[in-house]
């Protein structure tokens, strides 16, 4: 950030005045612009055992696969953002069953929410944002072109929460990638 958005000064990097953390601050107005977190929502989508995936149509990680999800709009619950997203991603329209999991990506500031829900129907197709999409069984899963960690750490708990017959919610947290 080089300029404030409210008086259009240039800002300085430092701690305000009762804070401990170094933010961007405008000299002139005082406006302390805070750069949080930002929340990537889905929904792992069942239909009959089977899960739906998006094959990604944008980067990044174009071409590999990923369930529906994508970043929280302002004015909407993380419930909304996920039935959202689905249907943006997969044009499909699902039931919300209850939230599944959490992954907290600190080096990349994220937080990555899933919920769990059900397929309505399958009449469901390529969004904007989608190459193709399809239902996969535990089985057929792509697990090595699979487009974030964060997917395959939900849908390894989903599949091992499934087996033993309950589901719980899950929270983890991933380290930056070797080579970081």
């Amino acid at each position: 950030m080089n300029y404030c958005t409210q008086c259009g000064a240039p800002v300085e990097f430092r701690i305000p005045v009762g804070d401990s953390l170094p933010r961007h601050v405008c000299p002139r107005c005082e406006t302390i612009h805070y750069l949080n977190p930002k929340l990537v929502v889905g929904c792992v989508a069942e239909w009959k055992g089977d899960i739906l995936l998006c094959r990604r149509a944008i980067e990044p990680r174009y071409g590999l696969w990923t369930l529906p999800a994508g970043f929280m709009e302002n004015g909407e619950s993380t419930t909304q953002a996920a039935l959202r997203e689905t249907f943006e991603e997969a044009c499909a329209r699902i039931a919300i069953d209850e939230l599944f999991s959490l992954v907290n990506i600190p080096h990349i500031s994220q937080v990555h929410l899933f919920y769990r829900g059900q397929l309505l129907d399958t009449d469901f197709a390529a969004g904007s944002e989608s190459l193709e999409t399809a239902l996969f069984s535990e089985a057929d899963i792509p697990w090595n072109e699979l487009a974030f960690r964060s997917v395959t750490l939900c849908l390894k708990s989903y599949f091992a929460d499934r087996r033993a017959g309950h589901f719980r919610f899950h929270e983890d947290d991933l380290a930056p990638p070797d080579g970081y």
